[in-house]
């Protein structure tokens, strides 16, 4: 990026120095290096940190700041100009990705501290599940191959309906032969009463109807 350094006063000019700046970031944090553009030599240094006033940008325009550079602990304020626009505009889009990145990092720092002292959590991550157990099939679900129930082409079936009878001698006139002890008593209906086995039991008639009230 192309810059120039103004001097005091603000003469665009009469700059101060022309030149480049790199933005290096390394563990420790980012830096802004003031270079020569032939030559490479170091003209400042910046270190850039955003809780601190390091890099301000002026309030009528979006191409000129305000830089705090440092040399053997001495601190000075410079005001910094890109000679384009779009120069401008990357380097404000570098320094807020970075403040996110920070941002970022010291939410993840106190989210895994939290976990850290939550004892249910504690014991969860020092005993996983085990994956046998948890993410394995059911016990229950039955192995091998699956069975296929569906009825083919041509097929059918037929379904035994207990107590009815396909004899043919059968008629609707209250006559039925069954089963009903298992011995093979039947029943036969008749005028006199019902005869099981032999025996006859004479059928009881109805009850008497209630008297009609007037």
């Amino acid at each position: 990026m192309k810059v120039i350094v103004l001097r005091t006063g603000g003469d665009l000019g009469q700059p101060l120095w022309k030149g480049r700046m790199r933005i290096i970031e390394k563990s420790d944090g980012v830096s802004l290096l003031f270079e020569d553009a032939q030559t490479g030599e170091l003209f400042a240094k910046a270190i850039y940190d955003p809780l601190k006033p390091s890099v301000e940008a002026v309030l009528d325009s979006s191409r000129y700041f305000v830089v705090r550079v440092e040399d053997s602990g001495r601190k000075a304020y410079i005001g910094m100009g890109f000679a384009e626009r779009t120069d401008s505009f990357d380097f404000n889009v570098a320094l807020q990705d970075y403040t996110k990145y920070l941002y970022l990092f010291a939410l993840i720092l106190i989210i895994s501290n939290s976990l850290a002292y939550d004892p249910r959590r504690y014991k969860a991550r020092l005993n996983p599940p085990s994956p046998t157990t948890e993410d394995g099939p059911s016990p229950h679900v039955p192995t091998g191959p699956k069975k296929d129930y569906s009825l083919k082409e041509g097929q059918t079936f037929s379904i035994s309906i207990p107590g009815r009878s396909n004899k043919s001698d059968h008629s609707t006139s209250g006559l039925l032969e069954t089963d009903l002890l298992g011995s093979g008593a039947t029943t036969s209906s008749s005028a006199a009463g019902v005869k099981l086995s032999g025996a006859v039991f004479p059928l009881l008639p109805p009850p008497p109807s209630a008297p009609k009230r007037r």
